[in-house]
């Protein structure tokens, strides 16, 4: 919520989808009404390994009032209100989201230059597109994102994929995910458990990155240490860690992530 000292921002919200060869994705945008919000690139979201447009509940909102920029979100394949995976995800799967939808995206949403933001494995997405795009990607933003496989990652993907032994927390899955719940658990746990996925890091698209970035990351991410956003912003931008927040931190704090996004781009 604004602050005494602030005007509201007025965000309308459009959804439609996005068409593939490969079938349809849920998109989202939202528009502040401002000058900023129609000339400056847009920021493009990606979601974590369970996550979806409706997952990012408030965030996108709030980022882009806070902005001024328009902020469009889509489910990937076999996610929230996209359509099904038509398999399993390959090993390059982080990699292939900037390869196979992103020009789509674009294209269809109207979009040239933009910032890639992500949050958790997204954030890894994000690094890939702004290698893939480098003259197009203005700035890049991970939220608790993965850089390489590490042990306490995979400790709490284990823990994880035990809790979900509970129907309850599985219910919960279903609620953002309908019939592919089982799906998407299965897409993450057994992809980052795999022991082909044990040598998976971002060292290529990092070396590739050209605008400025922005790591983010929780002092008590409970799926990666700091070395993580030390390494994505190494001679690229900066590392921010923030106290008191775990692996979700623009749901745990989501006011300071809005503004520290915010001056990050200001900057730019």
């Amino acid at each position: 919520m604004p602050t005494q000292d602030e005007t509201p921002v007025t965000v309308a919200e459009t959804e439609w989808t996005i068409r593939t060869a490969a079938g349809g994705l849920f998109a989202k945008s939202w528009t502040p009404e401002s000058a900023d919000g129609d000339s400056a690139p847009p920021i493009l979201l990606f979601h974590d390994s369970l996550g979806s447009v409706d997952l990012w509940r408030s965030f996108p909102q709030r980022l882009a009032a806070g902005t001024h920029r328009r902020v469009i979100a889509y489910d990937r394949f076999g996610f929230g209100r996209s359509d099904p995976h038509p398999g399993r995800i390959g090993l390059d799967f982080v990699a292939a989201e900037a390869r196979d939808t992103i020009a789509a995206l674009c294209e269809q949403a109207g979009v040239t230059d933009f910032v890639a933001c992500g949050h958790s494995v997204g954030g890894g997405m994000a690094v890939e597109v702004a290698a893939r795009f480098p003259e197009r990607c203005k700035a890049l933003v991970t939220i608790a994102a993965q850089a390489f496989v590490e042990e306490k990652t995979l400790a709490g993907i284990r823990a994880a994929k035990q809790d979900f032994q509970d129907p309850a927390n599985a219910a919960r899955l279903a609620r953002y995910h309908g019939a592919k719940a089982q799906w998407v658990l299965d897409a993450w746990t057994e992809t980052w458990l795999s022991p082909g996925f044990a040598d998976w890091t971002l060292d290529h698209a990092l070396a590739a990155v050209r605008c400025p970035v922005l790591a983010l990351h929780g002092d008590r991410d409970e799926y990666g240490s700091n070395g993580h956003p030390e390494r994505i912003a190494a001679g690229r931008g900066s590392a921010r860690i923030l106290p008191d927040t775990g692996h979700v931190p623009h749901r745990e704090k989501e006011t300071l992530v809005v503004d520290a996004i915010r001056d990050f781009l200001a900057e730019g």
